[in-house]
C-alpha cells in the first residue's frame, strides 16, 4: 500500500466516471486468454466477476455487529487461515487505519492509544467457521490499539502475524512507538496481548512469510528503496526470544543489486542471482533507516516490496511498481542448503497483463493469486492467477471501486477467501478448483 497518492481517496469523486466506464461495455466484457479458468461473467450482483462455474458468498461486511458487541471496522487486507480443532476455520484479518478512523468500537487490550484516550483503530479480527458449511460463528477483535496493519502471514505453530505499515513515533498524537510487527494466535477468543516483536525489525512492514523447515521469517518492506528481509530465531516458534535480522544481497557479481528495472532493464525474467545474507544491527531502527544501513552494506533494492507467500521450498514476493512499465514484478526466492537463489520470476509490460500487485499467495498446485491494487482514479481491479511458467491470466474482476486483498486458501484448497478493502467485505470463493497443471 502506498504512502502517497492513494486511488482510495478518489472513491467518492469518481463513482460517476465509473458508472460510466461500466456503461461503455467495458464492465460486461468477457475476457480470453490461453492459460487459466476461463472467460470472467458478469456479476448481476455487481460484486466480483468469476468464470463460469464459481461462486462467492459474502461472509462478513462492514458495520456487522460482532460477537464482542463491536462492530466489523473497514479497511480489510492481508488475511490468513488456519485450521482448527474440531473442523473449525480461523480467518484473522488485518484492518489498515490510522488514527482517527472508527476502530467499530474496539476496547479491552489494546497496544497504544492517542492522545484523547481512544485505542488506536488499527489491528486484526478474527473470524471462526464451520469449515464444511462455512457458516461464520463467531468474530470478534483480536488486535487492537496499532496503526495501518496492512499484511502479514501464517505461521507452522497455528498464529497469524500482523504487520504495522506506519513507522509513527511516540509523542503528541500516540503514546508508542510503531513499525512492529504482533502475533495473533488462531486459538485466541477475544484481543491478545499486544507484544511488538521488536527483533523483527521496525520499519515499513508489509507482508510475513515462514520456513516451516527452520522457522525463519520472510519479511516485505512497502518503500520504492525497500529490502527483503529475513528474521532468523533463536528458538524456532519463540519469536520474543529474540533472534537475527538480516537483508538479502547477491552474491553473484552478475546479478544487479538493483532489481527494479528502472533505470535499465538489469534483469529478465527467469534470470538467477546467488543470494547471501548481511546481518543487520539495531533493528528497533529508531531513525527508520534500516533500509538506508542495509543498502549500504551491499543489500539489493527492490520497488515496494508487498505480498509474500511460501510454495514448497521456495517463496514469491511481489514488487508492486517495480519493472520498466513500473506495473509490478513477481520473485521467487528459491531456498536450498547449499544456498539461496532469487529469480525474477514475472515482470509485467502491459495493464492488461497485471497492474500492481500487491497480497499474494500460493495455490495448492503452485500456481500464484495476486491482488491487484491500481493507484488511479478510476481502476478496475483483478485477482491476477500466475502459471507455474509465469503465466498471467485474469482470475476474478472487482466490479466495484475497490481493491481485493488478503487472498488466502483454505488448508483443502477447496475454497479462496478474499477481502474487498473498502466498504470491507470478506468472501468465500468456492468452484471447480481443479486447479491448473501448466
Amino acid at each position: 500500500m502506498s504512502l502517497s497518492f492513494n486511488r482510495r481517496h478518489f472513491i467518492g469523486s469518481t463513482a460517476a466516471a465509473f458508472a460510466a466506464l461500466t456503461a461503455s461495455g467495458c464492465h460486461a466484457r468477457t475476457v480470453r486468454q490461453a492459460a487459466g479458468y476461463g472467460p470472467l461473467l458478469t456479476d448481476r450482483a455487481g460484486l466480483l466477476d468469476l468464470p463460469a462455474g464459481f461462486s462467492y458468498r459474502v461472509l462478513s461486511a462492514l458495520g456487522e455487529i460482532m460477537d464482542d458487541g463491536g462492530r466489523v471496522p473497514d479497511a480489510a487486507d492481508g488475511m490468513g487461515c488456519i485450521a482448527l480443532p474440531g473442523g473449525k476455520l480461523a480467518l484473522i484479518r488485518n484492518h489498515e487505519l490510522r488514527p482517527g478512523k472508527d476502530s467499530g468500537g474496539a476496547s479491552g487490550l489494546a497496544y497504544d492509544r492517542d492522545s484523547s484516550g481512544a485505542i488506536l483503530p488499527g489491528g486484526t479480527t478474527t473470524l471462526i467457521l464451520d469449515q464444511a458449511s462455512l457458516k461464520v460463528e463467531r468474530q470478534f477483535r483480536s488486535l487492537s490499539g496499532t496503526i495501518r496493519n496492512c499484511a502479514g502471514g501464517i505461521t507452522p505453530w497455528g498464529s497469524w502475524l500482523t504487520c504495522e505499515e506506519d513507522v509513527t513515533r511516540a509523542g503528541p498524537r500516540v503514546g508508542q512507538d510503531h513499525g512492529w510487527v504482533f502475533e495473533v494466535p488462531a486459538s485466541a477468543t477475544g484481543p491478545v496481548p499486544p507484544v511488538p516483536l521488536k527483533a523483527l525489525g521496525r520499519f515499513n512492514h508489509e507482508a510475513a512469510c515462514v520456513d516451516p523447515r527452520t522457522g525463519t521469517i520472510y519479511l516485505t518492506e512497502d518503500r520504492d528503496d525497500s529490502l527483503l528481509y529475513r528474521f532468523v530465531p533463536q528458538v524456532r516458534g519463540k519469536l520474543a526470544a529474540g533472534g537475527q535480522l538480516q537483508a538479502l544481497a547477491l552474491h553473484d557479481p552478475r546479478g544487479a543489486a538493483d532489481t527494479r528495472n528502472w533505470a535499465a532493464a538489469s534483469w529478465s525474467a527467469g534470470q538467477t542471482a546467488r543470494v547471501r545474507w548481511i546481518d543487520l544491527d539495531n533493528p528497533e531502527s529508531p531513525n527508520d533507516d534500516l533500509r538506508q544501513r542495509g543498502a549500504a552494506l551491499g543489500a539489493a533494492l527492490f520497488a515496494r516490496g508487498e505480498g509474500i507467500h511460501m510454495g514448497a521450498g521456495e517463496l514469491f514476493f511481489a514488487c508492486t511498481s517495480g519493472g520498466a512499465a513500473k506495473l509490478g514484478q513477481v520473485f521467487r526466492l528459491k531456498l536450498g542448503r547449499g544456498g539461496d537463489r532469487l529469480e525474477l520470476f514475472f515482470e509485467s509490460a502491459d495493464p492488461a497483463q497485471f497492474n500492481y500487485g500487491d497480497n499474494l499467495t500460493v495455490a495448492p498446485d503452485g500456481q500464484l493469486v495476486v491482488c491487484e491494487d491500481q493507484y488511479s482514479a478510476v481502476s478496475d481491479n483483478h485477482l491476477r492467477g500466475l502459471t507455474r511458467r509465469g503465466e498471467p491470466y485474469p482470475l476474478a474482476r472487482v466490479a466495484i471501486q475497490t481493491e481485493p486483498a488478503g487472498a488466502c486458501f483454505s488448508p483443502d484448497g477447496r475454497v479462496l477467501f478474499v477481502n474487498l478493502y473498502s466498504p470491507a467485505k470478506t468472501l468465500a470463493i468456492t468452484g471447480p478448483w481443479a486447479h491448473l497443471k501448466a
